[in-house]
C-alpha cells in the first residue's frame, strides 16, 4: 500500500509540474506576440512622428516666428540634425527583427535616447518628463511618456537588466507554480518518496565535496634513517657495505615503528614488514606524507624533464647494441631476434640502432669477406637473414650509428653521442644490450634524461675475460667499480643473464634470450623421426664456438689431455674460427689429443643435425646460445656446474658435471644413452615468445607501457593512487644523477680516454663516418661556442 501511494503521489506531482510548465509556455508565447506587437506599434508611432517633423520644418519661417517663440526655432534646429540620424536607425527594414532578436527573456533591448531626452527637457517645457505637442494625433495630445516608458537610458537599463530574470513574466509565473506546489498538503508525504531520495543523491553525485584531508602523522626519526640509510646504498656500495646489509638495516629500522604504520589502515588491519614489501611501504608512506603537505618535486641540479610525452600516442622502444650481422655473436643475433618479436605484438614501434664500420673494419670483423658499400645493403642482409629464420616479416626500424672496432678488446665501441641517432620525438624506453660497454666513453646526453625508462641487459662477463690477461686482477678491480658506475648513472633496470655476471646495481638475474624458431623446427622433426623408428643421430659429439681461448677451448684442451686415457677412441669435432685458431690447434696437435678441427658455420647447418653430443666446458659464458640451441635440437649438452648454466639444469638432456672425473662420468652416459625428447612446455621456454614475456615481465616494461599517461610511476594505497617518482625527492636520484656528469666530464678530455684504453679520435665520430651515413661534421653538429 506504501508503494501505491507513493507511486501516486509521484504521479500527481508530475502531472502538476507539467501543467506548470505548459501554462509558463503559453504565457511565453503570449509575451513574445506582445513584444513583436509593441515593435510594429513603435515603428509606425515613428514614422507618424517623422511625417508630422517634415510638415512642421516646411511651415513658412515668417509664420513660424509670428505663432512661435523664438527659442522653438532654434529649438527645431538643434533637434533636426539628431532626428534624421534616428530616422536612418528605425527606417531599416531589419529594425523590427533586431528588435525582436535581442528583446528575449534574458536581456532587455537598451536604445540611448538620453540626447533627444535631453535636447526636449532643455529647450522645450518640462512637465514631470511629459511633453506636449500643438499637433495632435488621432485628436488628443501626443505624450512622448507614452514610448519612452518602454525604452530606457544606460543607468536605467541595468538596473533593468539585473532585476531581469525576476521580472520577465514566464519567471515569475514559473516561481509562483512553485510556491503554490510546496503549500499542497501532499507535498510532505511527496519528500519522503523514493523518487525525491534517487533525485537527491543524482544531485550529490554530479557535485562533490571536497574531501576532508585527514591528517597524515609526519615520519618518526627511524622512519627518516630507515630512507637515509636505503637512499645511501650507492655511496655505502662503495664503502664495502652490501645491498643486503642495508637492507637488513632497513628492515630493522622499520620493524621498530610498528606500531605507527607506514601507511593508513582500518581497524583491525596490520602491516607486514618483510624484505619483500618493505621499501614499497616507506615509499608509500613518504609519499603520503608529501601529499599532505602538498608538497611537489619537479627534478634536481641533475635532472632534466624535457623527455618525451608519450600521452595520446603509440609507445616506442628502441634497442641499441654493440655488434651486427654478419658478425655472429650473441651481441648481433639476440638483439635482433628481439626487436623482431617485441615488434610483433605491434603493441609498440620498435628501432633496432646497430653500429656501422667502415671498410677497413668490417674486413676485420665480418666473416667470409662480406663487405658493404652502405647501410642500406647491410639492413637488407640482416632482414634476409631473420625474416628466413623467424618466419614472418618483422615490422621495425634499423638504423646505424658510428662505431670503430677494438682489435686489443676484439669488440666495437661507439663513436661519438650514439644516443643522438634516436630522435627526441622516439625517445620513449631505451633497452641497452651491454649496457657498460656501451658507456664506458660515452661522451653525450644521459640516456635517462632523454628516455622516459632504460633497461639494460647484460651479456659478458667482462671481468672473467680481463682476469686472464696481463695484470688481469688489477684491471678487473677497476672495470668492476666503471661498470657500476656508468650503470647506475645511465639505467633504470639492469637485467643478468645468469649469476656469471658481474652484481651491478639494480639488476635482476633472468634469461630473456630464446632460440632462433629453426632450431626448434628441427627438435620437432628429430621426435617425430624417432617415433616412426628412423635413426636420428648417426654422429657422435662436437664443440662449436669462436675459436679464442676464453671461448672454452682451455677448459676443453685440459680435460681431455688429463683424461686421454679414460676418454680412449673418444673423438671430439670442434667447429670454429677466430684469432686463436693456429695456437689452439697447435696445442692440440703437441698433445696427441683426438680432436678434429673444422671451418666455423652455423649451428643450424644440415651437417650438425646428426650429431648427438654438444660439449661445452666453458665457464667464461654467461649464457651460451649454442648450448639452448643444442637442446632445442634435442640433443645432449655436457657442461660444467657453472651459473652461466643454470637455466638449463631442468632440462633431462643437460649433463653437468663439477669435477675432471665427472666429466668423463658424463660423456660417456651421453654417448651410450639417447636423449629424452622435449616436451611441449620445455620447448616453450626455450622460446623467443616465453624470453620476449621474462623480459617485459623482468625489466618492468609490462608496468611502464601499461602506467598513465602523466608518466608517474604510482602505488596504490588506502584507495588511493598515490604518485612518487614525481613527488618523492631521491637522493639515489641526486647520486647518479652526479656520477653521470662526472663521466660526462671525463670523457670529454681526450687524454684520460687514451689512458683508459679508448680508441683514439672515438669521442666524435670520422669523415668516413660522415660519407657513409649522411652526417654533418662534429663541429656543425655540435658547434663550440667561445671567446
Amino acid at each position: 500500500m506504501a508503494n501505491e501511494g507513493q507511486a501516486s503521489t509521484s504521479s500527481n506531482a508530475f502531472s502538476f509540474i507539467s501543467k506548470g510548465w505548459r501554462e509558463v509556455k503559453d504565457s511565453a508565447d503570449a509575451d513574445l506576440q506582445l513584444m513583436k506587437h509593441r515593435a510594429n506599434e513603435f515603428k509606425n508611432l515613428a514614422t507618424s512622428f517623422d511625417r508630422e517633423l517634415e510638415n512642421l520644418f516646411k511651415f513658412n519661417s515668417a509664420s513660424a516666428i509670428r505663432s512661435s517663440p523664438r527659442s522653438e526655432i532654434d529649438f527645431v534646429k538643434k533637434l533636426q540634425p539628431k532626428l534624421s540620424e534616428f530616422r536612418r536607425v528605425y527606417s531599416s527594414p531589419d529594425f523590427s527583427k533586431k528588435v525582436l532578436e535581442k528583446w528575449g527573456p534574458r536581456s532587455r533591448i537598451r536604445i540611448d535616447l538620453s540626447a533627444i531626452k535631453n535636447a526636449l527637457v532643455s529647450e522645450g517645457e518640462n512637465r514631470d518628463g511629459v511633453m506636449e505637442f500643438d499637433r495632435v494625433r488621432r485628436g488628443r495630445p501626443l505624450k512622448f511618456s507614452e514610448f519612452w516608458g518602454e525604452w530606457k537610458g544606460d543607468g536605467e537599463a541595468e538596473d533593468e537588466e539585473r532585476q531581469s530574470n525576476k521580472d520577465w513574466e514566464p519567471i515569475r509565473a514559473l516561481k509562483t507554480r512553485l510556491k503554490e506546489f510546496e503549500k499542497r498538503e501532499f507535498l510532505g508525504g511527496f519528500k519522503n518518496s523514493e523518487f525525491v531520495e534517487k533525485f537527491k543523491s543524482s544531485l550529490k553525485s554530479m557535485y562533490k565535496e571536497p574531501a576532508e584531508s585527514k591528517a597524515v602523522p609526519p615520519l618518526d626519526v627511524t622512519e627518516l634513517l630507515a630512507c637515509l640509510v636505503r637512499q645511501s646504498e650507492p655511496f655505502l656500495d662503495q664503502l664495502g657495505v652490501r645491498r643486503n646489509v642495508c637492507e637488513k638495516i632497513v628492515e630493522s629500522l622499520c620493524s621498530k615503528s610498528k606500531n605507527q604504520l607506514l601507511h593508513p589502515l582500518s581497524s583491525g588491519e596490520s602491516s607486514v614488514l618483510d624484505s619483500e614489501n618493505i621499501n614499497d611501504e616507506l615509499d608509500l608512506r613518504i609519499a603520503s606524507v608529501l601529499q599532505s603537505t602538498g608538497h611537489s618535486y619537479d627534478g634536481g641540479f641533475w635532472t632534466d624533464h624535457a623527455k618525451n610525452d608519450p600521452s595520446d600516442q603509440k609507445r616506442h622502444v628502441a634497442i641499441v647494441t654493440t655488434a651486427s650481422l654478419p658478425w655472429m655473436t650473441g651481441t648481433a643475433v639476440n638483439p635482433l631476434f628481439r626487436a623482431a618479436y617485441l615488434a610483433e605484438s605491434a603493441k609498440q614501434n620498435v628501432t633496432l640502432l646497430v653500429p656501422w664500420l667502415c671498410k677497413s673494419d668490417q674486413e676485420l670483423v665480418y666473416p667470409s669477406d662480406v663487405t658493404f658499400t652502405s647501410p642500406e645493403e647491410q639492413e637488407t642482409y640482416i632482414r634476409n637473414w631473420l625474416e628466413e629464420r623467424v618466419g614472418f616479416k618483422a615490422d621495425f626500424k634499423i638504423s646505424f650509428y658510428p662505431g670503430k672496432f677494438s682489435k686489443e678488446r676484439r669488440s666495437i665501441i661507439p663513436a661519438g653521442d650514439t644516443s643522438q641517432f634516436i630522435p627526441s620525438k622516439d625517445a620513449d624506453i631505451a633497452i641497452l644490450e651491454e649496457p657498460e660497454h656501451l658507456n664506458w666513453y660515452h661522451h653525450g646526453k644521459r640516456w635517462t634524461d632523454k628516455f622516459n625508462h632504460v633497461v639494460g641487459v647484460v651479456h659478458t662477463n667482462y671481468l672473467e675475460y680481463i682476469k686472464r690477461e696481463k695484470n688481469g686482477a688489477l684491471q678487473a678491480f677497476f672495470v668492476k667499480h666503471i661498470n657500476n658506475w656508468v650503470t647506475r648513472a645511465y639505467c633504470d633496470k639492469v637485467l643478468r643473464l645468469s649469476a656469471a655476471t658481474q652484481d651491478l646495481p639494480r639488476s635482476v638475474i633472468c634469461n630473456v634470450h630464446g632460440v632462433n624458431p629453426k632450431f626448434l623446427r628441427i627438435g620437432e622433426k628429430v621426435a617425430a623421426d624417432r617415433e616412426l623408428g628412423q635413426e636420428t643421430f648417426s654422429k657422435g659429439a662436437y664443440f662449436l664456438g669462436k675459436m679464442v681461448w676464453a671461448k672454452g677451448y682451455r677448459e676443453l684442451i685440459d680435460l681431455l689431455a688429463k683424461h686421454k686415457n679414460n676418454l680412449d677412441g673418444f673423438k671430439l669435432d670442434v667447429y670454429g674460427n677466430g684469432e686463436d685458431a693456429n695456437e689452439v690447434q697447435s696445442t692440440a696437435k703437441s698433445l696427441d689429443l683426438n680432436l678434429n678441427f673444422l671451418k666455423g658455420r652455423d649451428h643450424a647447418d644440415d651437417s650438425l643435425h646428426g650429431y648427438k653430443v654438444f660439449i661445452n666446458p666453458s665457464v667464461s659464458d654467461v649464457l651460451c646460445t649454442a648450448t639452448a640451441e643444442a637442446l632445442a635440437m634435442g640433443k645432449f649438452v655436457v657442461c660444467a656446474n657453472h651459473p652461466s648454466n643454470e637455466f638449463f639444469r631442468s632440462f633431462p638432456n643437460c649433463l653437468t658435471y663439477e669435477t675432471p672425473e665427472d666429466f668423463v662420468a658424463k660423456v660417456k652416459e651421453a654417448m651410450e644413452s639417447d636423449p629424452k625428447p622435449l616436451t611441449p612446455e620445455q620447448r616453450y621456454n626455450l622460446s623467443w615468445e616465453a624470453a620476449t614475456q621474462r623480459f617485459m615481465e623482468y625489466s618492468d616494461l609490462d608496468k611502464v607501457l601499461n602506467k598513465d599517461n602523466n608518466g608517474a610511476k604510482s602505488s596504490v594505497g588506502n584507495g588511493k593512487k598515490i604518485s612518487k617518482s614525481v613527488s618523492v625527492p631521491s637522493l639515489t636520484g641526486m647520486v647518479d644523477g652526479g656520477l653521470a656528469f662526472a663521466h660526462y666530464c671525463l670523457t670529454g678530455n681526450e687524454f684520460l680516454r687514451l689512458c683508459t684504453g679508448a680508441i683514439p679520435g672515438t669521442r666524435d665520430y670520422d669523415k668516413q663516418h660522415c660519407k657513409d651515413l649522411h652526417l654533418l661534421p662534429p663541429h656543425v653538429e655540435n658547434p663550440i661556442y667561445g671567446w
